[in-house]
Parts: structure tokens; C-alpha cells; sequence
């Protein structure tokens, strides 16, 4: 006779049901009633290696990638470099430090984690440092956009933009009112969906406009240094009687918040079956996209020298003289203006639910109150289409970003987590990785934001 088998009777199988059903979450960007501080999520469908290195890298790449060249301009191609990578390693530690203690305790979420360790006040943390962060990346896509239809002038110098270059200069395509086009036919229907998932089909385009970007920017580099036409790109930074040690700190900010996506991390890590795997595909995304952020940097630094701006959409105005040329310019400039148009209403999901949730915590879900919902949803578009015009450099608000909400996110939280130890799973390794970490990313804020201010008023 064969031995007998052990099976689960229907009410272990319904505990195990109901004990996976609480651990499983999703981000605050897959629904309206899903804050970060949200515990009570309905489960996920389980995420392959590859579906979650395709969902860390589209949340790490973004309007940062505009920037990244004028790193390189600020630092030099060696530092710019070694910045990069000693970023995206700081960024896959403090990512193995919130996974470890999230699975550790009983939270799935960022701001859960920062309650257990910090209580509610760590939690709050959380909360302002996204909604600061996603809040930031709004504007700046907005000024983006605005710099590729509206062109900008930094400094004096007159960067025409799509619209203005194929219809000359007129009211109807000043910065102003295309940002305002933008905004109120586009944005706004887009950011009035209540369900992100209604959402899909504009962020798979997404996805692809940013590939296109940067293959045709990269072609354009290649083809440019075959021609011989390419500027040699300084290998280490130059300071002059203008400049200042300390203003080159003023450029890690801007690859910090390259790298922040640990918002994200819980809504994708938890899907997974084994947090191996979401370890996994973290490394695998931040080497693509640092391998993505250099090529840029270096291909952009190559076209444009010196004269490269802090977002480099202006720069691709330039006469190339050729049809095909021309053509390829405003390719490159509408394709990835495009990306954020269809970028930004993600952004704005997850903004909205945190606002709602860290202001009206104990009112019905947010997208069932029509007047609360339209309310918020105008509100931030009013602000970020005010900023957006009132301070047109994406440059200043890399660096407020990475000087605070980014590098909290990305680097202080996760280290005092690890510190704190209140699982007491933190080796003596980890403690003195999270110490290093702290004070390097408060050193290098506090003289960033320092040189700033300096600089402001000399």
C-alpha cells in the first residue's frame, strides 16, 4: 500500500490564502486608493526577472537623462563617469537594505518600513520626501516640454523652439501658452482617468519614445564623430577665477535623483516570488541604465562641447545643415517631449493618492469623491504649470530634488533603517556601509545646497 500523503485541509489552505493575500501589495501608482501608506492591498499577479528589470528601469529613467550631459560639462568625463557608478552601488545597497527589512517585518511599503523603525514621524518622512520628489519631476517635465515647442534663453543666448523655428515667433507658440495648450488638452484628460490601469497603452508608448530618443541622439553623435565635427570632451573638470571646488558638487544632486527610484521598489519587489529576484533585476537595470545615462552623456558632451545647456532638448535646435538633419533634430525633440507627456500623468497618480492620503486620511477612497478628485487633480496642475514658467531651468530643481527629497529617498532613509536595526539583522558591515552613506550624502547636500545660495547672491 502506498504511504499516505500530507495534504492541506480546506481551512489551512484558506489561512494560507488569506497570510498571501496580506503580503502581497501593489505601488501607489496602480490605483487611486493605494497610498504609500496603504497596507490592505488586493493581491498582485506575480512578476518575472525580466517584467520587473523593464518596471525598475522605466521608474529610473526619466527627465534625468536630460542632464546627465551637462554633468559631464560640470565634472569631466573620468569623475562624471566614476560618480555615476559609485551612485547606481550606493543605490543597489540601500535597495538590499529596505527589501531585507521589509521582509523582515510585517510592512510592504517604504513609508510601513520608516513607521516600524521610526514610527509614525518616519513614516510622514516618506510621505513629504514623494510627494516632494514626484512633485519636482512634474515641473520639470513641463519645462522640458515647454523647452522643445517654446525653446528657452539661458544666459542670453536664444534657443528656438519646434514650434517657433516651422512657424516663426507669435503669441500663440510663446512658452506661456504652450506649456498652457499642453495642460489643458492633453494633460488634463490624462490625469482624470481613475483607474492607472487605463493608462497602458500610453506608457508602452512611452517606453518606445524614449528608446527612440536615445538611438537616433546616439546615431547622430556617431555620425557626427565619423564627419570629424565632434568637440573633445574635457576628461577632468577645469576651475577657473568663475569657478569653485565646491560648485562641482552641485552636479552629484543632479545623478542622484537620476537613480532615485526606491518609491517604487515594494510596489515591484513584492509581486516576486523570492526578494532574490527583485535583487536580481535591480542590478541588472542600474547597470542598463547607467550604461544609458554615460552613452547620452558622452554622445551629448561629443555634439554639443561646451556649449551643451542643463537640458540638452534646447541644444538640438542647432542648424545641422541638411533636411535630413533638421529632421532628425526635431525627431529627437518630440519624441522625448512626447515620453513626458505620456510619463507625467503616472507621476501625477501616485502624487495625487499621497496628498490625498497624508491630508484626508480618514475620508472615502479618492477616486469615489468627485469633488475632492477634480479639486486635487487642478490644484497640482496649477502648480506645476506655475513653476514650470516661473523658474524655466530644470538645473535648479535637479539640484533642490537631489539635495533633499532624492537623496533622503535614495540614501539616508534606507541607511538609518539599517542603523536603527529594530530586527537586529544589520551585520557590523552594514552598520558601517550606512554610517558612510549618511554622511556622504549629507556632506555632499549641505555644500551643494551651500554653493547654490552662495552663488545666488554673488
Amino acid at each position: 500500500m502506498a504511504p499516505n500523503k500530507t495534504t492541506d485541509n480546506p481551512n489551512q489552505k484558506k489561512k494560507k490564502k488569506t497570510k498571501l493575500h496580506h503580503r502581497m501589495s501593489s505601488s501607489a501608482i496602480t490605483s487611486a486608493n493605494a497610498p504609500l501608506l496603504g497596507e490592505n492591498k488586493p493581491p498582485a499577479k506575480h512578476t518575472s526577472v525580466s517584467s520587473a528589470v523593464f518596471n525598475v528601469s522605466t521608474s529610473i529613467i526619466g527627465a534625468g537623462i536630460m542632464s546627465i550631459p551637462a554633468t559631464l560639462k560640470v565634472l569631466g568625463v573620468i569623475p562624471a563617469f566614476m560618480l555615476i557608478v559609485i551612485i547606481a552601488w550606493l543605490a543597489d545597497i540601500s535597495v538590499e537594505f529596505l527589501m531585507r527589512y521589509t521582509h523582515a517585518g510585517k510592512s510592504t511599503t517604504y513609508a510601513g518600513v520608516m513607521k516600524e523603525s521610526f514610527g509614525r514621524i518616519g513614516s510622514v518622512l516618506v510621505q513629504l520626501c514623494v510627494i516632494t520628489n514626484n512633485l519636482g519631476c512634474l515641473i520639470i517635465y513641463l519645462i522640458i516640454i515647454g523647452d522643445v515647442l517654446s525653446g528657452n534663453q539661458p544666459e542670453g543666448s536664444v534657443h528656438l523652439g519646434v514650434l517657433q523655428e516651422w512657424f516663426g515667433i507669435h503669441w500663440w507658440n510663446s512658452r506661456a501658452f504652450s506649456i498652457l495648450s499642453i495642460v489643458a488638452f492633453i494633460m488634463l484628460p490624462l490625469v482624470s482617468f481613475r483607474r492607472v490601469d487605463a493608462l497602458r497603452f500610453s506608457s508602452a508608448l512611452a517606453v518606445f519614445l524614449a528608446v527612440l530618443f536615445v538611438a537616433i541622439s546616439s546615431v547622430m553623435a556617431i555620425a557626427a564623430l565619423v564627419k570629424g565635427k565632434t568637440e573633445t570632451p574635457r576628461l577632468l573638470p577645469y576651475l577657473d577665477s568663475n569657478a569653485s571646488f565646491f560648485d562641482l558638487f552641485t552636479a552629484v544632486p543632479v545623478i542622484v535623483t537620476a537613480f532615485t527610484f526606491h518609491f517604487n521598489v515594494h510596489p515591484i519587489g513584492l509581486e516576486m516570488d523570492k526578494p532574490s529576484d527583485m535583487m536580481k533585476a535591480v542590478r541588472i537595470s542600474l547597470i542598463l541604465c547607467g550604461t544609458i545615462y554615460f552613452t547620452v552623456g558622452i554622445f551629448g558632451y561629443l555634439l554639443f562641447g561646451e556649449s551643451i545647456m542643463p537640458d540638452i532638448l534646447v541644444n538640438f535646435d542647432q542648424n545641422s545643415g541638411s533636411a535630413l538633419g533638421s529632421l532628425l533634430n526635431d525627431v529627437v525633440r518630440l519624441s522625448y517631449a512626447l515620453h513626458l507627456v505620456l510619463v507625467f500623468p503616472l507621476l501625477n497618480f501616485s502624487l495625487r493618492a499621497n496628498i490625498d492620503e497624508f491630508l484626508f486620511p480618514n475620508r472615502p477612497i479618492l477616486a469615489k469623491d468627485n469633488t475632492r478628485f477634480m479639486s486635487l487633480t487642478l490644484i497640482l496642475l496649477a502648480i506645476c504649470y506655475l513653476a514650470a514658467i516661473a523658474i524655466p531651468n530644470i538645473w535648479y530643481f535637479f539640484e533642490f530634488m537631489g539635495s533633499t527629497s532624492a537623496v533622503s529617498l535614495a540614501f539616508v532613509f534606507p541607511g538609518a533603517i539599517a542603523l536603527r536595526n529594530v530586527h537586529g539583522i544589520s551585520t557590523s558591515r552594514d552598520r558601517i556601509v550606512s554610517a558612510v552613506m549618511i554622511i556622504l550624502a549629507a556632506v555632499t547636500s549641505v555644500i551643494a545646497i551651500s554653493s547654490n545660495i552662495y552663488s545666488f547672491f554673488t
